[in-house]
This record gives C-alpha cells, sequence and structure tokens, in this order.
C-alpha cells in the first residue's frame, strides 16, 4: 500500500532581528535580539509531516552556505527521506531576512536561492518516490512551471495533489481544476475567488466558487473562527482549539502537514480537519516555524482533551539566538 507523503517545494534560513521598533530610512537600530531559524514552507510542511506521523519524502533544492549542511541534518533528524533534496552547485539556499518591529510590524525579505532550481527535470529525478505516493503536497515557493509540471504528473499517474496556494502570486488558473485539495487562508481564497473573504459566509461562498470549477475539495482556514472544508456534496466545519498564541508562524504550514498525515490515514474530513486544527494550535503556541511543529502524542493529548504539550522548544530543534548584538 502506498503510504508516502512526498512534499515537493522550498526550504529557507530564516534571519530575524527583533527589535523595539523598525528603522526609519537610514536609521540605525541598536540593541536587537537575534534568532537564526529553518523555515520555508515545503521544509515547513515536511517536518509538520514526520512529526505527526507521516512517512514522508522531501523533494527540494539546496545551496552552498554555511547552514545548509544543519538544514539538511536536521530533516534527517525528524525521518525525512532526503534522496531527492538536491545539492546544487554556485548558488545559497534560500534564505530570508526578517526585522519585527513593535506591535509585530515587520519588513521581510526572500531570496530565492536554489528553490527556483526545483525545475521540471528535478522532478523526473524524484519520480521513484513520486511513483509510491500516496499525496502530493506542495505550496508556491518553487517556479510556476514546476507546479504546473507536478499536477499534470500527477493528473497521469491518479495521485492526489494537497496545494497550498501559499503566497498567493499570479498562476495559470486553469490549473486549478486540476487540483484535489486546496488549502487557503484568508487572502489566499480571496485572490484566487476574486471575492473577499473577511467571515465564514465569504470564506463559504468562495469556496463553492471554486468547487463549482473543479477543484474536488477547498479547505479555508479562518485563524481563531476555525476551519472551513467544502466539497460538491458536504461542507464540513471545525472550531478552533483555544489556546494562548504567541507566534502564529508556520501555522498553516503545520496544518497542511498534519492534514495530509490524516488523509493517509483514512480519517474522515472532519476528524482530519480536527486533527490538524489541533496540530496547528500547539504550533502558535512557540516560537518559529519548524521548531513550533508538534510530535503526535502532543497533538494526540490536546485532541484528547490531556494537553501534554509544552511552550519550550524540543532540545534538537531549539533556535540559534544571540542577545547581544
Amino acid at each position: 500500500m502506498k503510504n508516502w507523503i512526498v512534499v515537493i517545494g522550498s526550504s529557507n534560513v530564516d534571519l530575524i532581528m527583533k527589535m523595539d521598533h523598525l528603522p526609519e530610512k537610514g536609521e540605525t537600530v541598536t540593541d536587537a535580539v537575534f534568532m537564526q531559524v529553518y523555515g520555508g514552507k515545503g521544509a515547513n510542511q515536511a517536518v509538520a509531516a514526520a512529526r505527526a506521523g507521516g512517512n514522508v519524502a522531501f523533494v527540494n533544492c539546496v545551496g552552498e552556505d554555511a547552514y545548509t549542511p544543519q538544514m539538511v541534518q536536521n530533516f534527517k533528524d525528524d525521518g525525512i527521506d532526503t534522496r531527492f533534496v538536491f545539492h546544487e552547485k554556485d548558488i545559497a539556499s534560500g534564505h530570508a531576512l526578517i526585522m519585527i518591529g513593535g506591535k509585530g510590524m515587520n519588513y521581510l525579505s526572500v531570496a530565492p536561492g536554489a528553490n527556483y532550481r526545483l525545475t521540471p527535470e528535478r522532478i523526473d529525478e524524484a519520480m521513484p518516490v513520486i511513483r509510491e505516493a500516496a499525496i502530493i503536497l506542495m505550496q508556491y515557493e518553487i517556479p510556476e512551471a514546476t507546479i504546473r509540471y507536478v499536477i499534470d504528473v500527477a493528473n497521469r499517474m491518479g495521485i492526489p495533489v494537497l496545494w497550498n496556494f501559499a503566497p498567493a502570486r499570479s498562476f495559470d488558473l486553469s490549473y486549478v481544476p486540476n487540483v484535489d485539495i486546496l488549502v487557503l487562508n484568508e487572502v489566499e481564497a480571496g485572490f484566487l475567488s476574486g471575492i473577499p473573504v473577511t467571515n465564514e459566509d465569504e470564506a463559504e461562498k468562495a469556496a463553492e466558487m471554486l468547487v463549482g470549477k473543479g477543484v474536488r475539495m477547498v479547505i479555508i482556514t479562518l485563524g481563531s473562527q476555525g476551519v472551513l472544508a467544502v466539497t460538491r456534496n458536504e461542507k464540513v466545519r471545525v472550531p478552533a482549539f483555544t489556546v494562548d498564541p504567541v507566534d502564529t508562524t508556520g501555522a498553516g504550514d503545520t496544518f497542511c502537514g498534519s492534514y495530509a498525515v490524516a488523509m493517509v490515514e483514512g480519517k474522515s474530513i472532519s476528524e482530519a480537519l480536527r486533527f490538524a486544527s489541533a496540530a496547528a494550535a500547539i504550533s502558535v503556541t512557540r516560537m518559529g516555524a519548524q521548531p513550533s511543529a508538534p510530535r503526535r502524542d502532543e497533538i494526540d493529548g490536546l485532541m484528547a482533551g490531556r494537553g501534554g504539550f509544552t511552550t519550550d522548544f524540543p532540545d534538537a530543534h531549539k533556535p540559534y539566538v544571540e542577545n547581544d548584538l
């Protein structure tokens, strides 16, 4: 029985500065706090799926820089198959530079680096594991041509595709009906459907419109309002778990990775939504994207009402923090 969750997507090195206010043009802000963690939506989803109990393979391109060996080793430490994490020459891995000021305001820039080397030719090289996939999980931090190629390949092979259309940006919308499951937040749902999404009713209308275009299932995450799934035959709403949020970075990625695990395990839509919502809820109680993704026992504990998760970093995934800059 095929049980591989094949995640095809990006990985980044995140370099974060937290300060009391963002600098004006020409200003230098001192007394910042520095944190280096690993991110990228593809890597985040692969880690989340692996910790939630999935059998995960990651298809990705990394470059030549000092951070890359530890980033790849972290994947292996989480039990992820890295045979098709391709090491590219003469380019750095993807990097994100993030400055966070007061009230959560931030500046963010991303250098895709090796992520844009994930071409259709690389997908062909990963066919040994793709053929064994129970589901393919993608995002949108890799080239559009690669997304379209993977969708075509998956459709020919009868492999379901879960596509997290994030970040929202221009795409050949004629391919959208070929996606089995679209996972979107309010902004992404509005971008794809053309319907502004600010509440549950608008989310339902946007999801119905996309299902009407041929998508088998549309899932819209609504933060504290929970999550909505729409198919041609049913609508399922699941409330959010109540937690004290610290950092929402990576919560959507944790949801996607965990939902893929629940699907492969044969859970119903409502069960899968609740499982993924529990994982995402735990993730927002911790700082960082990959460090915050919960283990399976933590997810099961929250669902059973036992709690059983810590807001501290798992020892092996603490970020590097330097306070004196």
